[in-house]
């Protein structure tokens, strides 16, 4: 996916700004698509410093832009069962600086899926300005861990991309085997 899109940017450089924005634009509003592929592409394609900024202007307006429409269309699925679960409760019923700090410290988690503070917090009571500020700001530090991961791992050569691909294996087989004992139990 990477691939196709450093071509799509390549090929309409003149563009490219304005494509790259409309692309994080589509994940953020679709709201599951992760968007390393494309901070991936921004960085191949305009280097680290542009392509950090480009993907971070494409994720601020992205988070804005899906904020609005899931409030407009998703409003009414406040009182519905699964958003009664007791770890998503405080930021359904968060606003002012209770809600910034809430959407801030999400936007942080790296793991965390956009997609899911995005849609609560459109949902609840925070209001716009807050989720813009505190999920713009979030995203900084976030964006920036996950463009330096990647810039890394563009420059690393295959031995290095070989031994992560183990470690990453060797995580995941722990993990699996850890969960699937603690099921058992």
């Amino acid at each position: 996916m990477k691939d196709n899109m450093i071509d799509v940017l390549q090929t309409y450089s003149e563009a490219a700004y304005l494509l790259s924005l409309l692309a994080n634009l589509a994940i953020s509003v679709l709201g599951v698509v992760p968007s390393a592929f494309l901070t991936a592409a921004n960085l191949a394609v305009f280097g680290f410093w542009p392509g950090f900024w480009i993907s971070f202007a494409g994720e601020a307006l992205g988070a804005v832009v899906s904020f609005i429409l899931y409030r407009k269309g998703f409003r009414r699925l406040r009182e519905t069962t699964w958003l009664s679960h007791p770890n998503v409760k405080p930021l359904l019923h968060a606003s002012g600086k209770e809600a910034f700090w809430l959407v801030f410290s999400l936007r942080l988690l790296p793991l965390m899926p956009s997609g899911v503070v995005t849609f609560v917090a459109a949902i609840g009571r925070t209001s716009l300005p807050v989720f813009a500020a505190a999920s713009s700001l979030g995203k900084l530090p976030a964006l920036w861990m996950e463009a330096y991961a990647v810039h890394q791992l563009l420059r690393a050569t295959w031995q290095g991309k070989l031994i992560l691909a183990a470690l990453s294996a060797a995580i995941f087989l722990f993990v699996w085997r850890k969960i699937r004992r603690n099921k058992a139990e």
